[in-house]
């Protein structure tokens, strides 16, 4: 897997969210932090295209009951990992997608402004795919190939009175394996 210049994975299923714009200027390329999600519309289904529809402002609001809760929102995220593996990236990483909302990290608010947002097809009760795992470990290792990533957190860390996702049935440690970059022979 590789990021191109633009900020976009070679490959990977592109859907156009109108839910991004430009970061600051003195962010620019600067992007230190990698924030993970997790996302399923309806709550804990998984399999439809409702995220898709969530993140591109056409989701169906009489639906589900569920949806007239979060019809006015308007969120994205640069990648959605389903739980079959499929990435699809809905903004540039040179954009600002709007993932986090209110949020800090380290004293520094805003981190939709100096972040790349994944979401994983889940909830916090259930627990994620192997090829999800294969697949962010592999993401991840592209978005840190081109951008200066210094961490990674959860949702949680950096709003954690709103937020609890990834959730506990996020596997850090197993993550973090996947992630690390074999040394030579």
């Amino acid at each position: 897997m590789k990021i191109d210049r633009s900020g976009f994975l070679q490959g990977a299923r592109f859907i156009a969210t109108p839910n991004c714009d430009e970061r600051p200027p003195e962010v620019e390329f600067d992007i230190p932090l990698l924030v993970i999600h997790n996302i399923s519309l309806p709550p804990r289904e998984y399999g439809s295209d409702d995220v898709i529809a969530f993140f591109t402002n056409r989701l169906d609001v009489k639906k589900h009951g569920y949806f007239e809760l979060i019809a006015d929102l308007k969120v994205s995220a640069h990648f959605f990992i389903r739980r079959d593996g499929e990435i699809i990236q809905f903004a540039s990483c040179n954009k600002r997608a709007w993932h986090a909302g209110v949020s800090v990290w380290h004293d520094r608010m805003r981190c939709n402004d100096f972040s790349i947002g994944i979401e994983l097809e889940g909830s916090d009760d259930d627990p994620f795919t192997d090829i999800q795992y294969e697949k962010l470990a592999e993401l991840t290792r592209a978005i840190q190939a081109a951008y200066p990533i210094e961490e990674i957190v959860g949702h949680s860390d950096i709003a954690p009175v709103r937020k609890t996702d990834p959730g506990p049935c996020f596997e850090w440690e197993k993550f973090r394996n996947l992630t690390a970059v074999a040394g030579p022979d």
